[in-house]
């Protein structure tokens, strides 16, 4: 490694003058939010407390066990599969290479096509599973 050239200072580890470490570079700092207020009230009555919980879902092409965010209801969700964009990027491609007689074969392969999740219980979308 070179030596810093003339005129620099020589490193010492030690910040360069005017420098102010911020928060950003120590780490993050645990926060305590306080519990919210429990005597509320509106108009005379308490104010009820709402508690959404917003889970991800973990389901991919096969039905998963959820709770729809519709009925409230823990089930098996039932699956129905969409043509998408990776099976008309496949169709495409075969027709682009010169396959064009098999270039329908993604429409009919299940695997090549988005899942949808549907609640059996009121047949709301919980969710879609896209391939790409």
């Amino acid at each position: 490694m070179y030596p810093p050239p003339s005129g620099y200072p020589a490193a010492t580890g030690l910040p360069q003058p005017g420098f102010q470490p911020g928060p950003y570079q120590i780490g993050p700092q645990p926060v305590v939010y306080p519990p919210p207020p429990q005597n509320i009230s509106v108009q005379g009555g308490p104010l009820p407390v709402v508690t959404h919980v917003v889970m991800a879902p973990g389901l991919t092409d096969a039905g998963g066990p959820t709770v729809c965010p519709h009925c409230q209801q823990t089930m098996v969700t039932r699956t129905e599969t969409n043509s998408g964009l990776l099976t008309w990027l496949i169709c495409g491609s075969l027709f682009i290479v010169g396959c064009w007689p098999c270039c329908l074969i993604p429409f009919c392969v299940d695997p090549c096509k988005d899942v949808e999740h549907h609640c059996p219980n009121c047949n709301n979308i919980i969710y879609i599973y896209k391939r790409l």
